[in-house]
């Protein structure tokens, strides 16, 4: 597949901001999507181990993490649009030929997933009380997460095949015989994907540190339960560390030959440095573990983690089309559009905003306090403000489109 032909199955219509625009967008939701995933994957596991224990403490710990597998599969989901979005502006000849080559998969991955997020429910709302009567219908669970991680697969299969253009006729055509049905996975890399599996262990042990913290700011009475979570968020963050090291490793060490470079690279040194930073944050903290925000700033610096990891992920991509098939991203046609520029950052920074705002501050101060929260003018205030620019962006959306189709 030569530079030209890749060129010429771009969009003619160009892009409607620069290409950095879309990468770093991409880099930053690529980020926030697998961190949801890797929490959702974390909680659900340890409720699955906890929700059957005689062990009260890993109970009452599997009763908080079902409500989080819950509601980070939703975020995963959401967010997770974001990157694909941004990969398809910029990367459109190469994912748009992958999804087509696996064009089976590429519907069946969203039947998997509502599968998957049902079969969650199910085990949900079989277990309203895992603190008095433990777990219940655990296969729903189980069947869930392996649901979700197939889910994952064929994203990781879709996303490695877009790298590879040279395998594209052999794909499509194999052996000069045209076979367009679209029914299998061509490419993958076991390495790659359970090394971003593998770092769901860390990063639930960095989300179990601000749990662990918003239940001190309740004041939580039971101090075993405290000294307990505290032993495994850092049983978590230490083996999860180590073991998604080891596999990194591995993932470097088997790293095709046009990607070889990769593994001497510095945006390699730098993720390593800022996963291993994140890994020894609590062994730094120590005791100020429990006191202001340092519980929960281990999780917002592997979030940071997680974003020198996204952007060492992008470089790898970049760098691989560049060199080996002459394609950079960067001189793609741009045909500025600041109408819809200005509407995704007003409606990401304002609307997201404050929405965002309001949630988390109804959720904060319910946690920090006893018996029925009311909420406080100003923030009753806030969430009025949410509401109302939902309601306008709403309108905003349908009166520009009237308008343009009306001309």
């Amino acid at each position: 597949m030569t530079p030209q032909m890749l060129y010429a199955l771009r969009d003619q219509a160009g892009v409607p901001s620069h290409p950095l625009v879309f990468l770093i967008l991409g880099v930053l939701t690529f980020a926030l999507h697998i961190a949801a995933v890797q929490v959702m994957l974390g909680a659900a596991s340890l409720t699955l181990r906890g929700a059957f224990s005689a062990s009260l403490h890993w109970r009452r710990l599997a009763t908080a993490m079902v409500t989080t597998a819950k509601i980070a599969v939703s975020v995963a989901i959401v967010i997770g649009v974001a990157p694909l979005l941004f990969v398809q502006v910029v990367y459109d000849p190469f994912w748009y030929t992958s999804n087509v080559l696996s064009a089976w998969w590429v519907i069946g991955f969203i039947v998997l997933l509502i599968a998957g997020y049902i079969a969650l429910y199910v085990f949900y709302w079989k277990n309203h009380d895992i603190m008095a009567d433990g777990g219940k219908g655990g296969v729903w669970m189980v069947l869930s997460i392996a649901l979700l991680l197939a889910v994952g697969f064929i994203v990781h299969s879709l996303t490695n095949q877009m790298l590879f253009p040279e395998h594209w006729m052999q794909w499509y055509a194999p052996k000069d015989v045209v076979n367009p049905n679209g029914h299998s996975l061509h490419y993958w890399h076991l390495p790659r994907f359970l090394f971003f599996i593998a770092l769901s262990a860390p990063v639930t042990g960095a989300w179990l540190y601000g749990y662990r913290r918003y239940l001190q700011g309740g004041q939580e009475a039971d101090a075993a339960y405290l000294g307990w979570l505290r032993g495994l968020a850092q049983n978590l963050m230490l083996v999860g560390g180590v073991v998604s090291v080891l596999i990194g490793a591995l993932w470097m060490a088997t790293l095709p030959e046009k990607m070889a470079w990769f593994a001497s690279s510095v945006w390699l040194l730098m993720a390593v440095v800022a996963l291993a930073a994140v890994v020894a944050l609590p062994l730094v903290l120590r005791d100020r573990i429990d006191t202001g925000i340092w519980g929960y700033a281990i999780f917002g610096a592997g979030a940071v983690g997680l974003i020198v990891v996204g952007a060492a992920r992008e470089m790898l991509r970049f760098v691989t089309l560049l060199g080996t098939h002459g394609y950079n991203a960067m001189d793609y046609k741009i045909n500025m559009d600041w109408y819809s520029t200005g509407l995704f950052f007003t409606t990401f920074g304002v609307v997201g905003g404050v929405t965002l705002a309001y949630l988390l501050t109804v959720a904060w101060q319910a946690g920090q306090s006893k018996g029925m929260y009311t909420p406080s003018a100003t923030v009753t205030r806030i969430g009025q403000w949410s509401v109302g620019l939902l309601v306008g962006w709403t309108v905003l959306y349908f009166a520009v489109g009237f308008f343009v189709w009306a001309r």
